[in-house]
């Protein structure tokens, strides 16, 4: 399975990153912000399983982001989890409406991000 983590934090993605490893995934892409993500989802020819994408983020946040991906036909079906700090309603649901695959809100425990993973791809 090829995994793409989109996060500002490093901190962050090193967490994913874990969760991920302990689910045996062990191809992953980072990226630590929207127009990284695009560039990287590019140079791997659109080849993932998943997105694991963070909503709040310097230079392109993650609303822009999944718009993109969904707009561009090469990523339009690829399950995106968005993943957010904020629990806000209005929020998770314009993440939705734009095309969410599932979300995730932080801080999560991994149980619960193994769950998300496990419901977007089955």
């Amino acid at each position: 399975m090829k995994v793409m983590l989109i996060d500002d934090s490093t901190t962050m993605r090193k967490i994913q990153r874990r969760v991920l490893t302990d689910m045996d995934i062990s191809d992953i892409v980072e990226a630590g912000n929207g127009r990284e993500a695009l560039e990287r989802l590019k140079e791997n020819n659109y080849d993932f399983d998943f997105i694991l994408c963070d909503i709040n983020m310097p230079e392109m946040n993650g609303m822009e982001t999944l718009k993109a991906i969904r707009s561009n036909p090469a990523s339009a079906k690829l399950p995106v989890i968005m993943c957010t700090s904020v629990a806000e309603k209005n929020q998770v649901l314009d993440a939705i409406k734009a095309g969410a695959s599932n979300y995730v809100v932080k801080p999560f425990q991994p149980e619960d991000l193994k769950k998300k993973i496990d419901a977007t791809l089955n």
